[in-house]
């Protein structure tokens, strides 16, 4: 039985208690920057597609009213003013070029972009029964490691995984590697940040020390925060659709047999999987959702929401003048694909 399937069953037969928030958030920006890894530095290395509040910019110092710079946000909750992005992915070609591939949104009408999960517990525990504490003001995060080319590498992180889709509700399996094999639907990129904070730093020099995962396997385990990181906050969950249907003819892969995907900073294993994260929620929004009785539609819990049009109409100019969407012999950034 698929996922959603399995979602709407138990949304049926269990009242729940906390929250699961899901809601998509459409295209900001695509372009070189990433003012968490590279602050200041433009054109950053390679290509970002970033969505959220359009206060979005090259430095991103640390602000307490980071909300009030934005006039308006990506996502469909009208006082998530956060910024969430990941890097672009690539195909190359047989004669090994490189042609960017797009983006799909999981709800109708909305350009490209990212779909958000907020969760007290697992996804798949629709019940919600746990406490957690929301993010602060300044809080910030990354998780992955652009240089990781061995499942050794990426296994660190626990939960960065690929779904090969036949259709729009496949869930499973995931690996931590790129699918080896053509994808009838789109290949589902999965980026599921950690869920154990240590209750001081909003942010630390590598963006992850501050976090950590649960002491016991995963946050889906639910096993325990370690005692240096003990205030239990939300998993948050990325799933970025790209759209490979127009890549599917293998007389175009690499002759090597090799899949043909590749990551904009070269990785074509997958394991260097990674994505930021920079807290923007206005006021109390967010800890306020977390503590309602909701999962997935929570317009009881607060109606601001926005619709499509008005997420699609948020959109920024790009800072970096380059193209990233045509053929090219490398990368944009100069990157090559590395398999090692």
């Amino acid at each position: 039985m698929q996922w959603h399937t399995l979602l709407a069953l138990a949304l049926a037969c269990t009242p729940p208690s906390v929250a699961l928030l899901r809601f998509q958030c459409s295209q900001l920006v695509t372009q070189r920057l990433d003012p968490l890894v590279e602050p200041g530095l433009i054109p950053s290395p390679h290509v970002h597609q970033i969505v959220g509040g359009n206060s979005f910019n090259a430095t991103m110092a640390p602000s307490k009213d980071m909300p009030a710079s934005s006039t308006c946000t990506t996502c469909s909750f009208s006082q998530d003013f956060s910024n969430y992005w990941t890097a672009v992915l690539y195909f190359r070609a047989r004669n090994g070029t490189y042609k960017r591939v797009p983006q799909m949104s999981q709800i109708s009408g909305a350009t490209g972009g990212i779909t958000v999960y907020y969760m007290s517990d697992a996804l798949y525990d629709t019940a919600q029964k746990s406490k957690v504490t929301a993010f602060k003001p300044g809080f910030r995060m990354f998780v992955g490691d652009i240089n990781a080319r061995t499942k050794a590498a990426v296994s660190r992180f626990r939960q960065l995984t690929y779904t090969c889709m036949s259709d729009a509700s496949t869930r499973a399996p995931e690996s931590l590697a790129f699918p080896n094999k053509t994808c009838a639907y789109g290949i589902m990129a999965n980026v599921r940040f950690p869920t154990c904070w240590d209750g001081v730093n909003l942010d630390s020099p590598d963006h992850m020390a501050h976090m950590a995962y649960p002491e016991n396997g995963t946050f889906e385990s639910q096993g325990p925060c370690p005692s240096t990181h003990p205030v239990r906050t939300p998993q948050v969950l990325f799933e970025v659709v790209w759209d490979t249907k127009s890549f599917n003819n293998k007389a175009d892969w690499p002759t090597d047999g090799t899949q043909p995907f590749v990551w904009a900073n070269g990785d074509a294993t997958g394991y260097g999987n990674h994505a930021d994260y920079v807290f923007g929620w206005q006021g109390t929004a967010l800890q306020d959702l977390m503590n309602t009785p909701c999962v997935v539609n929570c317009p009881a819990a607060n109606p601001k929401t926005q619709s499509t049009a008005a997420m699609n109409k948020c959109i920024q100019n790009a800072i970096v003048g380059e193209d990233i969407n045509g053929w090219f012999k490398t990368l944009p950034g100069g990157y090559t694909a590395q398999y090692s």
